[in-house]
């Protein structure tokens, strides 16, 4: 039998969310498997998820999840947390890689192996693609787990994304604490109202980790 294929992969879930962390995985998958019906996570079903979700980290040789929380998230934006994320998963892993590919055209540096970054990397690697789906999956369990917690947003079914729904929601109940408070959406709807003077002025102013085997 060949050695593995030891490249790993790295995407994050939940970039364009309004609330809740970013997450990322990494995995390297190895031989032994047949990973041809790997795909982008956005192209699957909430099912065909779940189902490749469990073959990935039942079968792959090592896998890792890192979270970056919403306060990281707001304090340093969120390309900067997407990218810290999927190197936190990289360092996480229990097999050091030949060399790492990433989804997006932003590479991440500081690790131990070389990382390159190719656009539309869910798409075309396997590897990029199992760590997509293990991301999505992740982050979707942790947002229906905190739904319960903040029972007037509905996160359990947007997982935190910008649906008219959790706007609504948003503009009803004010933001929750693990809102993105830096994210527009959520800074305009709940910005105070421009003063409105009762008299003309003429100087008056404008205006969250989990790892798989390594065996």
């Amino acid at each position: 039998m060949s050695e593995p294929r030891m490249i790993a992969g790295a995407d994050e879930a939940g970039a364009g969310a309004l609330a809740g962390p970013v997450v990322a995985a990494a995995v390297i998958l190895g031989n032994g498997t047949d990973w041809t019906g790997l795909k982008d996570s956005k192209l699957l079903s909430p099912a065909e998820r779940e189902r490749l979700y469990d073959e990935i980290t039942d079968n792959a040789k090592c896998w890792a999840v890192s979270f970056v929380p919403h306060t990281v998230i707001d304090k340093i934006n969120i390309l900067e947390a997407r990218l810290l994320a999927m190197k936190n998963a990289l360092a996480m892993l229990g097999v050091t890689p030949e060399s790492a590919l990433i989804d997006g055209n932003r590479e991440v540096a500081g690790l131990p192996f070389p990382v390159s970054a190719i656009v539309d990397g869910d798409a075309l690697v396997p590897e990029i693609s199992a760590a997509s789906i293990v991301a999505k999956v992740c982050r979707d369990r942790y947002m229906s787990r905190i739904a319960g917690e903040y029972p007037d947003y509905g996160f359990e079914s947007h997982f935190g994304y910008g649906t008219p729904f959790h706007k609504q929601c948003i503009e009803r109940h004010g933001p929750c604490e693990i809102h993105r408070k830096t994210f527009a959406p959520v800074r305009d709807l709940v910005a105070p109202p421009l003063p409105f003077p009762a008299e003309p002025a003429s100087d008056a102013p404008g205006g969250i980790p989990a790892s798989g085997r390594s065996a």
